[in-house]
């Protein structure tokens, strides 16, 4: 059984609470919910991870090479800071998917900048909780034997 990692950053635990206006209601825990359908009608596996240290983060993304075959993931406010969550993924033998709830690129100009998506397969943004179906859809395509 193919298994993949959703790892979701700093803050992403207050979905639902905060900032309505660009993240809009929905929970994590709904927007799990929601790949685990996915997932399930993919014949894949899915584990969640959330935290708002980066270290965790870290050693998180270090730890799941022998495990998964691929990880979605939302570095949040990391996405622009962490050099050391950049060097994770790059560092991990499994593809990536970069995902944002909102469109970065239509935000404040400080939100532009990706460290993280030059190490990943791809980046999805701005298309709420569906970016992670999206990504799930992408890692699928890209991990099936052929």
């Amino acid at each position: 059984m193919r298994k993949i990692l959703v790892i979701n950053g700093p803050n992403l635990g207050l979905l639902g609470q905060r900032e309505r206006n660009i993240y809009g209601t929905i929970t994590l825990e709904a927007i799990n919910e929601k790949i685990k359908i996915l997932a399930s009608e993919l014949n894949i596996v899915v584990e969640f991870f959330q935290s708002n240290h980066e270290g965790e983060l870290v050693d998180r993304i270090g730890s799941l090479n022998n495990e998964f075959i691929g990880a979605i993931i939302n570095p949040a406010a990391y996405t622009h800071t962490s050099v050391a969550i950049r060097d994770a993924i790059a560092a991990s033998r499994v593809p990536f998917v970069e995902v944002h709830i909102s469109n970065i690129y239509s935000r404040e100009e400080f939100r532009h900048k990706s460290l993280t998506a030059a190490v990943c397969k791809g980046q999805i943004s701005g298309f709420a909780q569906d970016s992670y179906l999206l990504a799930l859809r992408a890692l699928d395509s890209l991990t099936k034997i052929k």
